[in-house]
């Protein structure tokens, strides 16, 4: 299996795309490490407190990452998933020091 398929993140030229498995409605906001699925895709596994009306759950797990990451929430969009479990959130920023937090944030779990 390549590096690429064993992690949930993809490097970008400004940044990087995350693909992630929200629980809404949960009792804390927290990122908890690398999850496999069924058809072998890695996953960034979140939980957040807020609901998923409205979006209230999305823009939640985007304040998340921002803060996990160190970088302003505005730099962290939701690019696909808007009603999903399964969500590609983008990440703008400097690749190799948004890759180096991913994976420091990731080895212990």
């Amino acid at each position: 299996m390549s590096a690429a398929a064993q992690t949930p993140w993809t490097a970008t030229p400004d940044g990087v795309v995350i693909d992630v498995r929200l629980t809404p409605r949960a009792g804390r906001d927290a990122i908890e490490g690398i999850e496999r699925l069924a058809d072998g895709r890695a996953v960034l596994k979140a939980r957040v407190r807020a609901s998923p009306f409205e979006g209230e759950a999305n823009a939640a797990l985007c304040r998340l990452l921002a803060k996990a990451l160190r970088i302003a929430s505005r730099h962290v969009e939701l690019a696909a998933g808007a009603t999903s479990r399964l969500k590609r959130i983008r990440v703008k920023g400097q690749t190799a020091a948004l890759v180096a937090i991913l994976e420091r944030m990731t080895a212990d779990r």
